[in-house]
C-alpha cells in the first residue's frame, strides 16, 4: 500500500476530478443567488443523479450479464450510513456554510482539512503511529484554519453568520474523512461503481425528508434556467462522473494518495470565484489557506 504510485491516466482522472468539484462550490453560489435553498440544492442535484446513475447501472447490467446489482442484507447499514455521510448530511452542511459564509472559504475549509483527517483516522485505525513530521503538520494546519477562519469573521460583513458558517463546514471534513475510510472497506469486496450508485440513490432519497420539511419542491416550478443548469452540473459532472473517478482511484492507489489531490481544489475555487462571483479575499485568508497546506504536505508526504 505505501509503496502504490499513481499512473497518467490516474493522475489525469484527479485533475478532471478537481476541476469539476473545484468549480462547484462556485456553481452553488450561482444557485443560491438565484434563489434556491441549500437543501433544494442538494435535493434536485442528488434525485436527478440517483436517476442517472440507476439508469448507468442498468445500461452495465445489459452490457455484463453477470454484473451483479444487489449486495449482502448486512452491507446495508453501511451503504446508508456511507449516504448520511457522503451525500445528505455532508452536501446539506456543504450548502449552508457556502450561503453563511464564502465558497472559496467552503473550499479552503473542505478539501484541505480532509487529507489531514484521513490521515490521521487511517492511522488510528491501523493502529500507526504518528510521526513527529505528521504532529508537526497537523499543528500547523490548525493555526492555517484558525486565521482563515478568524480573518474572515473579521475581514466579512455579518461577522455572525460568517463565523456559524465556518463552524458548520468544519464538520464536512470529519463527514468527509468518514465517508472516504468506510468506502475504501466496502469497495474491497463490490465495484466502487455499485457502492457509488447506492451511496447516490440513498443520500438523495433520505433528503426528501429534509426537503418536504422546508417545503423546497414547490421551487421546482420557480426554479430559472441558470438554476436549473447549475443543478444538472452537479449532479452529471460532480455526482455522476465525480463519485466514480473519487472511489474508482481510490481502489487503485489508496485513500492517502487519492485524497493528496485535494489541496489543489481551493486554488480553482478561488479563481472561478474571482471571476464568476466576484469573491474577494483579504491577505490574512490565503496566508491561512498557506498554511494549510503546508500541514497537508507535511501530513501526507511518504
Amino acid at each position: 500500500m505505501n509503496n502504490r504510485t499513481i499512473s497518467r491516466f490516474n493522475a489525469f482522472l484527479m485533475l478532471t476530478l478537481i476541476l469539476f468539484w473545484g468549480s462547484s462550490f462556485v456553481v452553488v453560489k450561482i444557485a443560491l443567488r438565484e434563489g434556491l435553498t441549500p437543501i433544494a440544492i442538494a435535493t434536485f442535484r442528488f434525485l436527478i443523479a440517483g436517476a442517472l446513475f440507476l439508469v448507468a447501472i442498468l445500461i452495465e447490467k445489459k452490457r455484463r450479464r453477470n454484473y451483479k446489482l444487489l449486495v449482502k442484507k448486512k452491507e446495508f447499514p453501511t451503504l446508508l450510513f456511507l449516504a448520511l455521510t457522503g451525500v445528505t448530511f455532508f452536501f446539506t452542511a456543504q450548502y449552508t456554510g457556502i450561503q453563511m459564509a464564502e465558497a472559496s472559504i467552503a473550499a479552503i475549509l473542505v478539501c484541505l482539512l480532509s487529507p489531514i483527517l484521513i490521515t490521521v483516522l487511517s492511522t488510528i485505525i491501523f493502529k500507526e503511529h504518528l510521526t513527529k513530521k505528521q504532529a508537526l503538520g497537523i499543528g500547523t494546519a490548525a493555526l492555517g484554519t484558525f486565521i482563515v477562519v478568524a480573518s474572515g469573521t473579521v475581514s466579512f460583513s455579518g461577522n455572525r453568520e460568517f463565523l456559524l458558517g465556518s463552524l458548520i463546514l468544519l464538520s464536512t471534513p470529519v463527514l468527509w474523512a468518514t465517508y472516504s475510510l468506510l468506502g475504501k472497506k466496502i469497495i474491497d469486496r463490490y465495484s466502487p461503481f455499485l457502492v457509488t450508485v447506492y451511496v447516490n440513490v440513498l443520500g438523495g432519497l433520505c433528503l426528501i425528508p429534509f426537503s418536504l420539511a422546508e417545503h423546497s419542491f414547490c421551487q421546482i416550478f420557480t426554479i430559472s434556467l441558470n438554476g436549473w443548469l447549475a443543478i444538472l452540473f452537479l449532479a452529471v459532472t460532480c455526482s455522476l462522473f465525480g463519485y466514480y473517478i473519487w472511489l474508482y482511484v481510490m481502489k487503485q492507489v489508496g485513500a492517502a494518495i487519492t485524497s493528496s489531490f485535494l489541496f489543489a481544489e481551493p486554488l480553482v475555487t478561488m479563481l472561478f470565484a474571482f471571476i464568476f462571483v466576484g469573491e474577494r479575499l483579504g491577505i490574512f485568508i490565503p496566508a491561512g489557506a498557506f498554511l494549510i497546506f503546508i500541514g497537508v504536505y507535511l501530513v501526507t508526504r511518504k
